[in-house]
């Protein structure tokens, strides 16, 4: 019986070596077959990546669980039968693509697949921004719209988002007529791929996606903020160069060895600046040039992060969370007198809906994800704690980090003639609505059955109480409600005047658990801030301990 399966996979490797167009990956998979690695060959045809609402993301490398040209190609196919089948033959595609290993080439075969099935094909000139791809949709009236992008993963892997003509990324139930579709091809030959007939764009998106950047500042505004910026080895260095000098900011200053495009990200152990030690070399430089604030991209630059001046810390900077960026924003804006609905996902924190409330704006709460955010009707601003924002959806239907920066640089810019910093405004937002301390329980897994397990615990046995907190109400999201699609998560509230939640969810593009939580403190006055901080702190600390307990992690 052993037998029968080993040669069963072999017979299947073969099948897919004959295929593979890739020398590259045809060379590794040939090295595996040749070894007689069938503990290698099982892991890599135990199934296919699948395509989901986040389109496909995993590692690179030969067979069909990683990311290469065949499961690219395929893919491509996939999404042009169903533009066919939805009445959009001749209807123009744009494609887009980041620095990482093997991103122009899923680009260039995409360009082929779509135009070899009767549609038309337009690839942006070189690796850009993820939100230059969003805009460029709508801008150019296409159908559809093609990143080829991991964004903040490790180096080894690679990724494919696909975007419909609303400039929105796709959401059930057309990232499952997608794989369906996908399901239906057979062989590669089947699949027509020319060796040209796409359009090769120029500057001209990416021009209009700059004038579009107009739209995100009040003219006339304060643009004095001094910045250190990063890059994150990735692709956003010119873009936010570009867009500062248009607006008369201070040029950035570079922290040069994260300034390039590098898909080895040399200098992190993961391109993410949430990650540990991701920002040392940008805190390093600003220790140097005394800047008012830092900025990071990660490396498609979809995602803002911002840092600030904190005598406190070992480093005298201080990552603030996507959530205190997010309120800075939103409250940005209502000064600014916007109309219009905030938006954010559940497990953003509250604050945002009180900011929204006593603005008199509308608000919304939406699934994990700006696929969801960016559909909320009538958006104006939407945001995730980690680190998305989407300060224009009129301009890009997505998280967008070049514009949220300009916005985090005017509001610095203002404040700072103002003898203020981004703390002082997030001090009085405390102090009106508050204090709104969120932290994160994150735990990568190499085995994602962990993760399985660890839901399934909680599914089982829900935690009674957390911090000595008894737990009110607890939500299975699978489940779905009137207000929210179901998804894969577990909310929990907890009694008490701290007004405290937890949501637990696997991620969505990473093999994580991911933990959120959040607890609001009254405060008193501004004495009462720092007192109110590490109350705050000791709650959570004592959350993620006990729930750390329940979920076996």
């Amino acid at each position: 019986m052993q037998e029968q399966v080993q040669d069963d996979l072999i017979t299947r490797a073969r099948a897919w070596l004959a295929e593979d167009p890739d020398p590259q990956t045809a060379a590794e998979l040939a090295a595996i077959i040749e070894a007689g690695d069938t503990a290698e060959l099982a892991d890599r045809f135990a199934g296919t990546l699948q395509f989901g609402t986040a389109g496909l993301r995993g590692e690179i490398g030969a067979g069909p669980m990683r990311m290469n040209r065949s499961v690219v190609i395929r893919a491509a196919a996939g999404l042009a039968a169903h533009l066919l089948a939805q009445g959009h033959a001749g209807g123009l595609v744009v494609v887009g693509y980041d620095a990482r290993y093997k991103s122009a080439d899923f680009a260039r075969d995409t360009a082929a697949v779509m135009t070899g099935a009767g549609l038309r094909a337009a690839v942006l000139p070189r690796p850009l921004p993820t939100p230059v791809l969003a805009f460029a949709i709508r801008h150019l009236g296409a159908v559809a719209g093609v990143e080829v992008t991991a964004s903040h993963n490790p180096p080894r892997d690679n990724g494919y988002k696909v975007y419909l003509g609303d400039g929105a990324q796709i959401v059930s139930p057309v990232d499952a007529e997608i794989a369906a579709e996908i399901d239906r091809i057979d062989t590669l030959a089947s699949v027509p791929r020319p060796d040209s007939g796409w359009q090769e764009l120029g500057d001209e998106v990416l021009e209009a996606y700059l004038a579009r950047t107009d739209a995100v500042l009040t003219p006339g505004s304060p643009r004095g903020v001094r910045t250190v910026y990063t890059a994150m080895h990735g692709v956003g260095k010119d873009v936010v160069l570009a867009a500062f000098a248009r607006h008369g900011f201070p040029e950035p200053v570079l922290v040069a060895e994260q300034a390039e495009p590098d898909p080895a990200f040399p200098t992190v152990a993961f391109p993410n600046p949430e990650e540990p030690g991701a920002m040392d070399l940008s805190f390093a430089k600003a220790a140097e040039v005394r800047p008012d604030i830092v900025i990071a991209n990660d490396p498609d630059a979809d995602r803002c992060a911002v840092a600030v001046p904190d005598a406190s810390a070992a480093s005298g900077w201080r990552m603030l969370r996507g959530d205190e960026v997010g309120a800075l924003l939103a409250a940005h804006l209502v000064t600014k007198g916007v109309s219009g609905v905030f938006a954010e996902s559940i497990v953003s924190s509250s604050l945002l809906g009180r900011i929204a409330e006593a603005a008199g704006v509308g608000y919304e709460e939406t699934l994990t994800g700006f696929k969801w955010i960016s559909r909320v009707e009538g958006l104006r601003y939407g945001y995730e704690e980690a680190l998305g924002y989407c300060v224009d959806p009129e301009g890009v239907r997505d998280k967008d980090g070049v514009t949220a920066a300009l916005l985090v640089a005017e509001l610095a810019s203002e404040l700072k003639e103002r003898g203020r910093g981004l703390t002082d405004l997030l001090d009085d937002l405390a102090l009106a609505h508050g204090l709104h301390a969120t932290d994160q329980l994150s735990v990568r897994v190499s085995d994602l059955s962990v993760i399985a397990d660890a839901m399934a615990a909680l599914r089982a046995e829900p935690p009674v109480s957390l911090a000595g907190l008894r737990v009110v109400s607890a939500e299975d999201l699978a489940v779905g409600s009137a207000a929210l699609p179901p998804t894969d998560g577990l909310r929990y509230h907890l009694d008490g005047a701290h007004q405290a939640r937890v949501i637990v969810r696997p991620s969505g593009t990473e093999p994580k658990l991911k933990c959120y939580l959040e607890v609001v403190v009254p405060v008193a006055d501004a004495d009462d801030l720092v007192p109110a901080r590490t109350r705050g702190q000791g709650v959570l600390d004592a959350i993620k301990k006990d729930l750390s307990a329940a979920a076996g992690i």
